[in-house]
């Protein structure tokens, strides 16, 4: 099957590669003017005269990432099988309306506001701070990722700063929450509904960044993996989606999950499948559109993936550490850019954990690794 892919990056490149052993071929259409993905067919096309020219050669399309023009997107449905669908996109480039579907569905948020002028940022903030928390988040409505579009506050006095940095007409405003760790699941859904998931992994963020995943979790219960589990399944039914979607979550002393986003894709956070289950989100996403049986989403390992940032580092040692794959986007090095990424493979979580400082070492300014079951 032809299959056609909305972007044209590293997650696009990695679909592409799954798939050519299911006998697929790609075609990429670029938006940003700046494609990286070295596979396949890829149109640059910022103004979206060359969209005939690239349905074309498809028999159904995806899309890598989120930020699309929303009619571009109407328009590729209304000519091709398209998923994950229109709504599923709508709902994740906006905010607000990811929040509205949250609370429709009974899935837990910290608490927060919307606000239209710095002054309303100022009295959510106060507001948001008299209830307990200690400093909220303001995001912009729609935009922003990697933690672009978006300021911390500890004071209200801060508002007008933090308005005039973010540059957006509408803002959320969230309470900052007690958390053990941050986590995300990702789930895939068939065109007949039937879902599978994968295990939760932990996150860990720098800067609005991810630096490290980790999964399957050592100390992770039953109850708190089903309650993730249930909380994507209403989203992929309320949707009708069809493919990965992953969520990502705050997982509070408690056990219990507050959610934070969502995205309709393969995610950056699930790429420790590739060498870590048995069947990878890549795959199974290519599987789940095309209306094939989807594969295993077992671990078959303890696995960390480590996002390579800004700097390759050496690779000929990184590669001489036991358990390490290494997966590199072709792209050149530059302050705050995904690079690449490495997967560790260990048989048990402490040798993994000796795996990850090891390697973590050799890459240029990378943090140090920290997950919550690691003692100080």
């Amino acid at each position: 099957m032809r299959i056609g892919v909305l972007g044209a990056g590293q997650l696009g490149q990695m679909l592409a590669l799954s798939g050519y052993p299911l006998g697929n071929r790609f075609a990429f259409f670029d938006t940003t003017g700046s494609p990286s993905a070295d596979i396949g067919t890829t149109l640059s096309d910022t103004s979206g005269v060359k969209l005939d020219e690239f349905l074309a050669q498809v028999d159904l399309v995806t899309y890598e990432f989120e930020h699309l023009p929303l009619a571009l997107v109407q328009q590729v449905a209304q000519e091709k099988a398209l998923y994950p669908g229109v709504e599923a996109l709508r709902v994740c480039q906006n905010r607000e309306a990811e929040k509205t579907l949250f609370d429709q569905l009974s899935i837990p948020v910290a608490d927060y506001r919307l606000v239209s002028s710095a002054d309303e940022l100022a009295q959510a903030c106060t507001e948001l701070m008299r209830a307990g928390a200690p400093a909220v988040v303001a995001k912009s409505i729609t935009e922003g990722y990697d933690g672009k579009g978006q300021a911390v506050l500890r004071d209200p006095e801060q508002a007008e700063e933090a308005w005039a940095q973010i540059g957006h007409a509408r803002l959320i405003v969230e309470a900052f929450v007690s958390f053990v760790r941050e986590v995300s699941i990702i789930a895939v859904r068939d065109q007949q509904g039937e879902v599978v998931f994968y295990p939760l992994a932990e996150n860990n963020h720098v800067d609005g960044i991810l630096r490290y995943s980790l999964a399957p979790l050592p100390d992770l219960s039953d109850a708190v993996q089903q309650q993730a589990e249930s909380y994507i399944h209403k989203l992929l039914d309320a949707l009708e989606y069809v493919g990965v979607l992953t969520l990502e979550l705050f997982q509070q002393a408690d056990g219990t999950l507050l959610a934070n986003e969502m995205a309709p894709r393969v995610h950056n956070s699930g790429h420790w499948t590739q060498d870590g289950a048995i069947s990878s989100q890549f795959e199974n996403h290519l599987r789940a559109i095309q209306g094939l049986p989807l594969g295993s989403t077992q671990a078959i390992a303890p696995t960390c993936m480590i996002n390579i940032i800004g700097c390759m580092g050496d690779v000929a040692a990184i590669l001489a550490v036991e358990g390490s794959h290494l997966h590199l986007y072709g792209k050149s090095e530059r302050a705050g850019r995904k690079l690449g990424h490495i997967n560790l493979v260990a048989a048990d979580i402490d040798t993994l954990l000796q795996r990850v400082n090891q390697v973590a070492a050799l890459l240029p300014d990378a943090p140090p690794p920290a997950f919550s079951f690691v003692a100080d």
